[in-house]
């Protein structure tokens, strides 16, 4: 036995240096990276994976009649790492070519029956499975499969004497063989996947100095302001070309192509029509699909981005490569983050053609919001998060975008509690993050409150509370919102109280006297749009330690 389990090793030695290999190919890891695997790349995989299991089979060890092997590693690491059909289809392959080379044989149908069997138990792990415990699954299935295996010889093969032999020799060697070997393959393929996070981190630390750099010349947006953001992607995604549009014309073109991508003239491409149309991100990996009417344009490649005001289509962002299938899954990556971020910062020019609304106090408290040096301190701290904690860094990118779109997009419309907590939310991690265990937020909100709001009510209070309540103090604090409903009179109360410094005295008869100065209208604006609408504002308390704000909404029937 233990001289049949050093064999099977040495076996498994060959198995383990093609993987590693393969798993260096950089084709198989654009592949493997996707989201979702295409049609023929499910094929050829249920190929690849196949072979590997009919190459454990060729380099098996004779055991009285009997081939002792590392089949079920290939067919079982394709169903883990690519999914069902993968898994069911290398099985069948595998498991036909064990009948097929020893038609007759005594082992030769219970281990092709264990070979198709294993490739639908790896499917079922691929779906049960994270990327940081597939191996250990894979060792579980390893030891089930051969477990499965080693049962159906005793059943099917006979005679049965010569299968109980067959089986106490080679049971515990092959499960450590194939169990093993499985988990080994999983987690030498797992550089694949580690290098997916190591792409999201790069990705996100280019487009927050994209960020930097392109958000003056979103003040004001023009032609000429386009083009310079556009030449800034260009140098900064080592793209060929970078082109903005709107729904019907090129705005901006930089890069090979200029001279007939002519800015001001339409796009006439089906490519860019789909994007506007779906809302969907789409690929163009050869000339043919990008559709230029120039015969002697150079662009072979490209990849189109929606843009977004909200949720309507309003342009594309579109990169260029001079090469066929040019668009990597880091390109992807980065095209889809730039989207987001340019959409972002086109509903935040709109704040200049605002200004002109000033009077409207709710528009003034739209405006304090997008404090600058908030963004910027929150841009840093996204920064900082990028290289330590990549996961981190993206959640905090979608806080910041979920905050900015609720402020640009709620102006004096009213919102459910659910969509005002969420902007709230979105925030308080923020700040969270930049202040680590110095800010506590605790929330006691009721379930099914329905009852509709001002916008921008809740966040200024809680704003307040941290910067001139918790950050001003030398101590760790704590802001608690509680939002409670008083079924018999329909109102809604909502406190939002602190710990840390007291409010001043004189800030609070300045908000219900109207003398707060223009630069601190947050507080003061909360209190004038809520007796507007509902005809008394806010109740402000200076407590022992702390301050407590609350207020009264009311449910309309």
């Amino acid at each position: 036995m233990i001289e049949l389990l050093k064999q099977l090793v040495n076996n498994l030695g060959y198995i383990i240096v093609i993987a590693f290999f393969i798993s260096r190919f950089k084709t198989l890891k654009q592949i493997v990276l996707r989201e979702k695997l295409g049609r023929l790349e499910i094929i050829v995989f249920s190929l690849i994976f196949g072979v590997f299991g009919i190459l454990g089979t060729y380099i098996g060890i004779d055991v009285r009649g009997a081939i002792a092997n590392t089949r079920n590693i290939g067919v079982m690491v394709g169903g883990i790492l690519c999914g069902p059909f993968v898994g069911v289809v290398a099985g069948i392959i595998a498991g036909l070519h064990r009948v097929a080379i020893d038609i007759g044989g005594i082992t030769a149908i219970p281990c092709a029956i264990a070979t198709i069997v294993g490739g639908y138990l790896a499917g079922i792990i691929y779906k049960k499975s994270s990327i940081e415990n597939r191996w250990i699954y894979g060792l579980v299935g390893g030891i089930i499969i051969e477990s499965l295996s080693m049962a159906l010889i005793l059943i099917l093969s006979k005679p049965f004497n010569i299968a109980f032999l067959i089986v106490k020799q080679i049971y515990i060697p092959m499960v450590i063989a194939n169990a093993g070997g499985i988990a080994i393959v999983i987690l030498i393929t797992e550089n694949i996947f580690e290098a997916k996070e190591e792409i999201a981190a790069k990705q996100a630390r280019v487009v927050l100095q994209i960020a930097n750099k392109t958000l003056p010349h979103f003040r004001e947006v023009t032609r000429e302001s386009l083009k310079k953001v556009c030449e800034i992607i260009r140098n900064s995604v080592e793209a060929d070309a970078v082109a903005i549009t709107d729904r019907e014309y090129i705005l901006a073109h930089v890069g090979i192509g200029e001279d007939h991508h002519i800015e001001g003239s339409k796009f006439l491409t089906k490519a860019t029509e789909e994007v506007i149309k779906k809302g969907e991100i789409l690929i163009l990996n050869n000339p043919q699909s990008i559709e230029c009417k120039n015969d002697s344009c150079s662009i072979k490649s490209a990849i189109v981005v929606p843009l977004k005001d909200k949720e309507e289509v309003i342009g594309t962002l579109k990169i260029y490569y001079k090469i066929e299938n040019g668009v990597t899954y880091r390109d992807k990556t980065l095209a889809e983050g730039l989207s987001q971020l340019i959409s972002t910062q086109l509903e935040l020019s709109k704040l200049e053609n605002l200004k002109c609304m000033a009077n409207k106090a709710e528009i003034k408290a739209l405006q304090a919001q997008i404090n600058p040096h908030f963004l910027f301190n929150a841009l840093h701290t996204i920064a900082s998060f990028v290289r330590m904690n990549p996961s981190k860094a993206r959640d905090l990118i979608i806080d910041l975008s979920t905050y900015l779109r609720y402020n640009i997009e709620k102006g004096d419309e009213l919102v459910s509690i659910e969509s005002e907590l969420e902007q709230v939310k979105a925030y308080v991690k923020i700040e969270q993050a930049r202040y680590g265990d110095k800010l506590k937020v605790r929330y006691d909100v009721d379930t099914d409150i329905d009852v509709k709001l001002p916008s921008l009510i809740i966040q200024p209070l809680v704003e307040n509370s941290i910067k001139h309540g918790i950050l001003n103090g030398d101590e760790n604090g704590v802001v608690k919102i509680v939002i409670k409903k008083h079924k018999e009179d329909n109102t809604i109360k909502i406190i939002i109280e602190d710990d840390g410094v007291g409010i001043d005295c004189d800030v609070i008869n300045n908000v219900y006297n109207e003398k707060m100065k223009c630069n601190k209208i947050g507080l003061a604006n909360v209190h004038n749009r809520l007796k507007l609408l509902y005809g008394k504002g806010l109740q402000i308390e200076r407590l022992e330690q702390g301050t407590r704000i609350s207020f009264m909404v009311y449910k309309k029937d």
